[in-house]
């Protein structure tokens, strides 16, 4: 196998949150792959659940957009003190 380099690298420990969505089964199918590659390259069982929330995590932190536009919202911590 060639050397692969993929946005998800190992994974740290954390403790998450449930929730809940619905996605097409295409998405379904390759999501699947990823994790099947994903534990190939890093020796580790990381099912689809797991990495989901990485895989947010890092599409949030790409997104410059988002980033920008974030610290324009008001911030709710002190709004509700």
């Amino acid at each position: 196998m060639t050397k692969t380099s993929l946005k998800i690298g190992p994974l740290p420990d954390k403790t998450p949150q449930k929730l809940t969505v619905l996605i097409e089964p295409f998405l379904a199918a390759e999501l699947e792959d990823y994790a099947r590659v994903h534990s190939q390259l890093h020796g580790e069982d990381a099912a689809v659940p797991v990495l989901v929330p990485h895989m947010l995590e890092a599409f949030l932190a790409s997104d410059s957009g988002f980033r920008k536009a974030r610290r324009s919202l008001p911030d709710i911590s002190r709004s509700t003190g």
